[in-house]
């Protein structure tokens, strides 16, 4: 299997490589696994879902 850096996640995914870290500390990223101070993440891993975003447009839907 091949993996990639949290650089190259956030690249991918289009989210600052700091967010990609949290979400791998918190194992919202499966198959995530530390290599001494790197996050490897697996090449076909999807982007987890935003819940702060999905749930931020239901309440502003909810006020129309």
């Amino acid at each position: 299997m091949d993996y990639i850096t949290t650089k190259e996640a956030a690249d991918k995914w289009g989210l600052t490589e700091r967010r990609v870290q949290v979400l791998c500390r918190q194992g919202k990223i499966s198959g995530v696994f530390r290599l001494g101070w790197a996050w490897a993440i697996p090449k076909d891993a999807s982007r987890p879902e935003d819940r702060r975003r999905t749930r931020y447009r239901k309440i502003q839907e909810e006020q129309r």
